[in-house]
């Protein structure tokens, strides 16, 4: 008996006793199924190729809040119906923390941070799924950070104060660098209580003052290194920057945080609450957004449902996220 037949057998055999399957990088999850029962599972890795680029997505977890603080402009009935149809809740909304891991050239480059536990108790989980892999925080040459939220910078400090990742070089916007690190940061614009702005600047400069001494300032445009180009995509930061990985004929776009979820920034074209500037950043949506489906290139959304793989569809009203099958 292949391992297909088996394969099918176990998703026959668990319906018929009533329950649900996830299937995940780490096999087959059974979940009793009555109503609406929670499904969970356990994979926090997912590797790719990039052209002759070694490539994985690394769970750091997830954080969360109120769906309307990522959907500041959406009518409250919409909003609401929305949820509802993707069977999501109306209350919270979930945001994955996906990290990409490359390796080129002989060096190990991680492609954000993580949250660490700067957002919530549910993030700090990429030390553990990088062990997973085979892989240290020691062994990782570089960090290329998108833009300084503490969501893709948390990580870079240790429980003792010390660099997490104790031989890599952390790349950061040079702008977003001036606004939030070397000036107290104006946080008015977030639509969050001012107790949380606090905590959110203190997160930052916290997260990064280990590497304050050693940090390589870039300006959106570079190559970090042969096979990562940064591309600007500033208002949601000064700074804030997306990622082109590309081997050969391959690429994937990493668009930071230009969307928070599918279903409220691409399926529908709600804006980001966060967003610092939002005009700039509508702009920087739409021009980054119509180069993923004029080139038809793969897209990995950082907050998007793990392992945030997918592509991105032009429509007569804006854009539509087709996630990407699962490839074992």
């Amino acid at each position: 008996m292949n391992a297909f037949t088996l394969h099918r057998r176990a998703v026959m055999l668990s319906a018929m006793a009533g329950a649900t399957t996830l299937v995940t990088a780490r096999g087959i999850v059974p979940a009793q199924a009555q109503g609406t029962a929670a499904v969970t599972g356990n994979a926090g890795f997912y590797r790719l190729r990039v052209g002759e680029i070694e490539a994985t997505v690394v769970s750091d977890g997830v954080i969360g809040g109120p769906p309307r603080i990522y959907a500041i402009d959406a009518p409250e009935t919409d909003l609401r119906d929305a949820l509802q149809r993707a069977f999501l809740p109306t209350d919270h909304m979930t945001l994955n923390l996906n990290t990409l891991l490359i390796e080129t050239g002989g060096r190990r480059i991680l492609i954000e941070a993580g949250a660490g536990t700067t957002m919530g108790p549910n993030g700090g989980r990429i030390f553990r799924n990088l062990a997973a892999i085979g892989v240290s925080a020691s062994d990782i040459d570089a960090i290329v950070i998108s833009h300084a939220h503490p969501d893709h910078v948390g990580n870079l400090r240790a429980a003792d104060g010390t660099k997490a990742f104790p031989r890599a070089t952390v790349f950061v916007p040079k702008a977003d660098w001036d606004f939030f690190v070397r000036a107290d940061p104006d946080l008015s614009y977030m639509p969050v209580p001012e107790d949380f702005r606090a905590r959110f600047a203190a997160a930052i400069k916290r997260s990064l003052e280990p590497v304050r001494k050693d940090v390589e300032l870039y300006e959106a445009g570079a190559e970090i290194v042969p096979g990562l180009t940064t591309i600007a995509a500033g208002g949601h930061t000064p700074g804030m920057a997306t990622f082109l990985v590309h081997s050969g004929g391959d690429q994937i776009l990493l668009t930071a945080d230009l969307a928070y979820h599918p279903i409220v920034n691409i399926d529908r074209s709600w804006r980001p609450g966060p967003d610092r500037d939002p005009e700039t950043a509508l702009t920087s949506r739409r021009r980054i957004f119509d180069l993923a489906a004029t080139d038809r290139i793969a897209v990995l959304g950082f907050h998007f449902p793990f392992p945030g793989l997918g592509r991105l569809l032009k429509t007569d009203g804006g854009y539509a996220w087709v996630p990407a099958n699962w490839q074992f």
